[in-house]
């Protein structure tokens, strides 16, 4: 993935902006440009494609070969759906290159009121419009894919199923021209009080050298968001992990992304391994699907010319996916809180499949990994959660000055430091910031971890080789969230580690421990939640096995009625599951083609046998059969959705001489 960095760092005054390349012929400058205000380039974070999961389209698929099969566990969205959760009410805006509003899957959600957008504006050329700049290149269509993925139009025949086909969707044109912090933070703070979630997926470079983040005036702007959005339950920001994989980059480098106040989503292939491109770093939350950058079809969405695309992926592709998800969660509760849905996320999220080697078990008793956040998230637990939780307690803050002189590093160096008076107002840890301050003669070679009192270890950065800088980290604040939930008294314990030449020298100046979290004992609400959850028997990965009463189950969740494509079932006197319909079956009473109650799309009921026809079985005009053969074009290309997930999609935009803000795409 491309990242959001040049040789110049965010916070250094760029000079006066250039000019921005406007959607007509004529040009503007960006609103409110300053002299000496920083500015700089956003890239996206994924590649022209990405491909989406089974849930991930239609409430209807085609019969597959078995080559083609779904992924399992897939991301759970159908029994969010079958729960009555599609996204209303709940309004999203996609901060990129622009939104094609007139798109034929979008515009029914697009946000409008008498004409004028509200969840919509062009930073880049001043004006309310989001369209997207077009060229013979058309390479402005990162914004537009990401939308379609959030909440294209259900049941229209046309791209596929938005993860929240109704909620209204917005779009935000910044990425497309050179911009300022100030514009960053125009952007994070548009209509705080209508805007539910704000999706992006870019970031600095993503080089693996560039270490960056928000100015002043976003930085001001995150907070203020989740101080004061939504009537001060605050704004949820949905961010893309990262595309430097193949760079050995780290996420925990990107301000952004390893904020207390962002989302960070990770991305996964259909079959569980990691692409090549995702970054690892403990500020990572959870994990969605996305695609090789090879494959031949991934994410399908909606694209520039009212067109659709299989060729969306990259960690672009997977951050709006969960913010999706996070919609359904929003309509389930709307009164779920920022921090209230980062606890909910980890709890609706699953190590399933995934394969790492660094999984491992926090002091809280929860599996996380630096690839893929606490796992794969479910909407289905996600909804359930969300629908029943009762709000967290108030943040706490409590910050530790770990040194009083500096302390020369060599080799290996090592702080401990006591946490044991923060116990008093934190019971239950969130999120563990560590800021540093260190000189170091390369910066890349510097490995930082960090260990808590209940002996859960947590990489900050990795080894860089790429990254030469002889600048050390100035003032940098790494996060992690892998302390979830622990308590966090005792001695906390700060390792630094040289693994590059023997020579290397440094020097650590500050280090100032963050602790974030509650005086709410956490871990004991969980238990009692797993005690009333109904689930009889789980496997060791936490899904469920076997559901008590009345209940279902379905991929390791228990539910009280099944979703679309499947029917109750009774395995044994005591324990019911959800079982499949025939392939030919919408909704069904059992397994055979003759117990349908419902079709997909395109095909006809029939009453007397209980069957469903294809169009082609009958006698359908000519129209009818053209209708038909696009919609299982499409259908067919939606089926592989879910196994092939997104491919890095967007491009860099222009370049001026400094600080690029890259889109996650590959």
């Amino acid at each position: 993935m491309r990242g959001r960095g040049g040789n110049q760092r965010a916070n250094e005054p760029a000079g006066p902006a250039l000019p921005a390349p406007r959607k007509a012929q004529s040009s503007s400058l960006c609103p409110q440009v300053m002299e000496g205000e920083p500015f700089h380039h956003f890239s996206h974070r994924g590649s022209r494609q990405r491909a989406l999961s089974r849930h991930w389209g239609w409430h209807m698929r085609l019969t597959r070969d078995p080559q083609n099969n779904d992924v399992h566990p897939d991301l759970n969205i159908l029994t969010a759906w079958s729960r009555g959760y599609t996204g209303l009410g709940v309004v999203l805006t996609v901060l990129d290159d622009g939104l094609e509003k007139d798109h034929p899957d979008l515009a029914a959600n697009y946000v409008t009121k008498g004409g004028d957008p509200l969840a919509s504006y062009d930073f880049n050329s001043n004006d309310p419009d989001p369209q997207p700049r077009y060229s013979d290149s058309d390479k402005n269509w990162h914004g537009t894919r990401c939308a379609g993925e959030v909440a294209a139009v259900a049941n229209n025949g046309i791209c596929g199923a938005g993860v929240a086909y109704n909620a209204k969707i917005g779009g935000v044109r910044m990425l497309d021209g050179s911009i300022m912090d100030i514009v960053e933070a125009q952007a994070l703070s548009l209509q705080p009080q209508y805007i539910h979630i704000y999706s992006a997926s870019w970031g600095p470079e993503d080089d693996g050298r560039t270490v960056d983040g928000p100015g002043v005036l976003a930085e001001a702007a995150f907070h203020r968001g989740v101080v004061q959005g939504r009537g001060g339950l605050g704004s949820i920001f949905i961010w893309a992990s990262g595309n430097g994989g193949t760079n050995y980059d780290n996420c925990n480098c990107d301000g952004y992304t390893n904020s207390i106040y962002t989302v960070s989503v990770g991305s996964v292939l259909g079959d569980g391994q990691r692409p090549r491109y995702s970054e690892s770093c403990p500020a990572i939350l959870t994990t969605t699907y996305s695609s090789r950058t090879t494959s031949k079809v991934q994410i399908v969405t909606t694209d520039l010319h009212h067109r659709c695309t299989d060729k969306h992926t990259g960690t672009s592709a997977s951050a709006p996916l969960a913010a999706g998800m996070v919609a359904l969660a929003l309509e389930a509760n709307p009164a779920l809180t920022w921090r209230d849905l980062q606890h909910l996320i980890i709890r609706a999220s699953r190590p399933a499949h995934l394969q790492a080697e660094d999984w491992a078990e926090n002091g809280a008793g929860r599996r996380v990994s630096h690839y893929y956040g606490y796992g794969l998230l479910d909407a289905g637990l996600l909804v359930q959660a969300a629908s029943t939780w009762t709000g967290t307690r108030p943040q706490e803050k409590c910050s530790v000055q770990a040194i009083q002189v500096p302390r020369d590093i060599g080799s290996r160096l090592t702080i401990s430091t006591d946490a044991s008076s923060c116990s008093k107002s934190i019971r239950s840890l969130e999120h563990v910031q560590v800021q540093l301050s260190l000189s170091y003669s390369r910066r890349g070679d510097l490995v930082v971890a960090l260990s808590s009192p209940m002996g859960t270890t947590s990489t900050l950065v990795t080894l860089r080789p790429y990254d030469t800088s002889q600048d050390g980290y100035k003032d940098w604040t790494f996060m992690s969230t892998h302390f979830w939930d622990e308590n966090p008294k005792g001695i906390w314990t700060l390792q630094l580690e040289n693994r590059g030449d023997a020579q290397n020298t440094g020097q650590l100046t500050s280090f100032i421990l963050h602790l974030h979290g509650t005086d709410e004992d956490m871990p004991a609400r969980r238990s009692a939640a797993t005690a009333t959850d109904e689930c009889l028997r789980r496997d060791e990965q936490g899904a469920c096995q076997d559901c008590g009463r009345s209940l279902y189950t379905h991929h390791g969740s228990c539910l009280s009625y099944c979703p679309p494509r499947y029917y109750g079932h009774a395995r044994s006197a005591t324990a019911h599951i959800c079982a499949s319909c025939h392939p030919s079956c919408y909704t069904c009473q059992g397994a055979s083609a003759n117990n349908c109650t419902s079709c997909p799309s395109g095909h006809t009921f029939q009453d007397i046998t209980h069957t469903c026809q294809h169009p082609a079985e009958g006698s359908p005009s000519p129209a009818g059969l053209r209708r038909g053969l696009l919609l299982l074009t499409v259908l067919a290309c939606g089926s592989l959705v879910l196994a092939a997930v997104l491919y890095p999609t967007c491009r860099t935009l222009l370049r001026p001489p400094c600080c690029p803000r890259a889109r996650r795409t590959q």
